[in-house]
């Protein structure tokens, strides 16, 4: 169906040619899914833009040829290339809520590109679009037709993206990391209903993905991108059970793996700087703690008293509020919660997206307010404690949010954004000592001293992640909550903030809770976790044996989730 022969893309950016894509080949059958992995900057986003004639072509150089069923796709004027766009080809993006027009409902968004493609009614295109919202098995389809993107959660809102691209009938589809970020749960449910479709409606697909193990869920060949080339090709079975290519093999290896606790987890420099014959299972084995190692670490951890205490804590928004102003309904994000942390710890917290791990760890600092229950930081009541006091204890417990770049000034650069905490507390006596420190700093999470008067947009996703790192250090605190802080990063980068994290609890004595929808991250980095769900604590030991042997029905289905389980 799609035959892609020696595409070549570049750019000009500040005067300079930027190769994106090197002279690739990549076949697409119908009825079958052509995986396509790579980190960030692989060029993989950029060649399948370049199949729909998505790119600004009077600032992209595109050489090569693109067959579409016999047609050359290059060849065609942008009228013709309208016809195929959405009718015959059509594309999932990455981000549905950058994707969704904020001020239009979800259905009226479906309905126009199919009256668009289509020439037909309004109300026949209302129809098709409750009857598309039906075949994606979304709840209250009519509900969600009248409904804004802000509305529906993540994982509807990537139905409503497919179904939007399915809408034309299209021969070939392609999804652009369509689960990133999402769930487990909802990731895998996703997955299972791309492939359903593809498979009732014989399409040819092109699926996008960072993690290699996303794609062994899915594709029937296999392309792995790096640097703008195809490094390893063919089926996906064989790529992912005998990788070839150094690259291939750190991309798995960079997963955590659910029968080892390792030390720290490879990474792709490993492979490439490594004997080319050393395989994944190997490198892993000769990294992971022995069982006599784990005693003795919970010996020395559960000898001493807690860190933290949390008894019975509870916190609850009001959704109905009566005549007077009092709630009459309330939604019980935290709902009596009990457990404690041990200095030098990690705790893992675990649970699907609503669940309540994100509200208890802002509830924990007081960043949101509790309803009730006590949270004793060495031995102190923070929920007792006034503004002033509260603040003074706020230097021993720092939190690194799920989004670095929401949680930078855009507009400071980021060694300023570290300095700021140590003005505020009063540290380091001079601009020029703090300077200093910041820079010290940003040393300490790998990055130079030249970052210092750089600006958030100019760092990667992993690197930004490192500067919200060195500014939770800045303070000097004991405790720090890690809140979703690797979840949309490379499977690669998410294995280096990882490891980082673990150096600096090792170096400074830190301790960590770590939430997290990705079970397999939290069973990497834990001591013990943590499953929540409903506000409430479905269970809670070590790792190994949630994993092993879990005692709820929703920890079961978390752990099921988790993609390429059974070959990683």
């Amino acid at each position: 169906m799609l035959e892609v022969k020696n595409l070549q893309i570049s750019f000009e950016h500040e005067g300079k040619k930027i190769e994106a894509v090197k002279g690739i080949n990549l076949e697409v059958s119908r009825g079958k899914v052509l995986g396509i992995v790579g980190e960030s900057g692989s060029g993989k986003s950029v060649s399948s833009f370049a199949v729909m004639r998505l790119h600004d072509e009077r600032r992209t150089e595109i050489k090569g040829t693109i067959q579409f069923n016999g047609r050359n796709l290059m060849a065609l004027k942008p009228e013709e290339i309208r016809v195929y766009r959405g009718n015959k080809v059509s594309m999932i993006f990455q981000e549905p809520m950058t994707s969704l027009n904020p001020v239009f409902t979800c259905g009226n968004q479906v309905a126009e590109a199919i009256m668009l493609h289509q020439r037909v009614s309004h109300k026949e295109a209302r129809q098709q679009t409750i009857a598309l919202f039906e075949e994606v098995q979304l709840p209250r389809p009519e509900q969600i037709f009248d409904s804004y993107p802000h509305q529906i959660s993540g994982g509807q809102k990537q139905r409503v993206m497919i179904a939007m691209a399915l809408s034309c009938n299209p021969e070939l589809l392609i999804a652009d990391e369509p689960t990133t970020a999402l769930d487990v749960t909802v990731q895998k449910t996703i997955l299972q209903l791309l492939l359903r479709l593809k498979t009732e409606r014989n399409m040819g697909m092109i699926f996008i993905s960072h993690d290699l193990a996303v794609i062994s869920e899915i594709a029937d060949t296999v392309s792995v991108m790096l640097h703008g080339d195809v490094v390893e090709h063919g089926p996906a079975r064989e790529v992912f059970e005998n990788p070839q290519h150094p690259y291939t093999k750190g991309l798995l290896a960079c997963r955590p793996a659910p029968d080892l606790r390792l030390k720290k987890l490879p990474v792709v420099a490993d492979f490439l700087h490594a004997d080319p014959m050393q395989s994944v299972q190997h490198l892993r084995q000769e990294n992971s703690y022995t069982k006599s190692e784990i005693k003795a670490r919970r010996d020395m951890l559960y000898a001493q008293p807690p860190l933290l205490d949390v008894r019975e804590l509870s916190t609850w928004y009001p959704l109905k509020k009566g005549f007077f102003g009092a709630a009459t309904e309330v939604v019980r994000a935290v709902d009596s919660v009990s457990f404690q942390v041990f200095p030098g710890e990690t705790l893992g917290l675990v649970g699907e997206s609503g669940c309540g791990k994100t509200t208890l760890g802002r509830s924990l600092l007081r960043l949101v307010e509790p309803s009730a229950g006590r949270i004793l930081f060495k031995g102190t009541d923070l929920r007792t404690r006034g503004k002033k006091e509260l603040q003074e204890m706020r230097r021993n417990m720092q939190i690194i949010f799920q989004d670095p770049y929401s949680s930078l000034n855009p507009r400071i650069s980021i060694g300023h954004s570290i300095i700021e905490p140590l003005k505020v507390h009063g540290l380091h006596g001079s601009d020029r000592a703090r300077k200093d420190k910041a820079i010290e700093l940003l040393q300490k999470v790998d990055l130079k001293a030249e970052h210092f008067n750089r600006y958030p947009h100019e760092f990667s996703g992993g690197q930004r992640q490192r500067v919200v790192i060195a500014r939770a250090l800045a303070l000097q605190p004991e405790f720090i909550i890690c809140d979703e802080s690797v979840s949309a990063l490379d499977v690669s980068v998410q294995a280096q903030v990882l490891n980082l994290l673990r150096e600096l609890q090792q170096e400074f004595g830190l301790t960590y809770i770590f939430i997290s929808h990705d079970l397999a991250v939290v069973k990497h980095i834990s001591d013990r976790m943590i499953v929540m769900n409903k506000g409430k604590i479905e269970e809670q030991g070590f790792p190994e044996d949630i994993y092993s042997r879990p005692s709820a029905a929703y920890t079961k289905k978390l752990i099921d989730a988790i993609p390429g389980r059974q070959r990683l």
